[in-house]
């Protein structure tokens, strides 16, 4: 994979996730009236999880989706959730960060491991491929014909 088709990837991915955020907002804002807040928001974060499996798989990474994917796939979020609570407490915490400012910050920093574990799910084989062509480019590169 290029880096052209790279950066591609990761734009895609923003886009996702900004319409999966604005879909996850929307549902839960129209389940709040009928149910209790922490049922709506499970609802929300449940349906808006779905649809963000299926527009990252035809989208993002242009892959099939299939079961395997999909059962995996929540493991996204869930690294997604530990790693932006971690970065949370410790912007808030060590850092004195404005409690205001900290999750944005610490989501911020989540998109990256969020996307090469989604891509690593979503698309098997992609990280072993891309090494293989370094390596292989590298080896081209040193080799001489004298």
């Amino acid at each position: 994979m290029t880096r052209k088709e790279q950066l591609g990837q990761v734009f895609r991915f923003a886009l996702v996730g900004g319409v999966n955020t604005g879909t996850f907002f929307g549902i839960y804002l129209l389940l709040h009236p009928w149910m209790p807040y922490f049922a709506a928001y499970t609802l929300a974060f449940v349906l808006a999880m779905i649809g963000s499996f299926f527009m990252n798989t035809y989208f993002t990474y242009r892959t099939r989706p299939t079961w395997k994917k999909f059962l995996l796939f929540p493991l996204t979020n869930v690294t997604n959730y530990v790693i932006q609570s971690a970065g949370l407490y410790v912007l808030v915490t060590w850092a004195g960060m404005d409690t205001r400012i900290a999750p944005l910050v610490a989501a911020i920093v989540a998109i990256p491991f969020t996307f090469l574990l989604s891509r690593k799910i979503l698309v098997p084989g992609a990280d072993r491929a891309a090494a293989e062509r370094e390596e292989s480019q590298g080896q081209a590169r040193t080799s001489s014909t004298v």
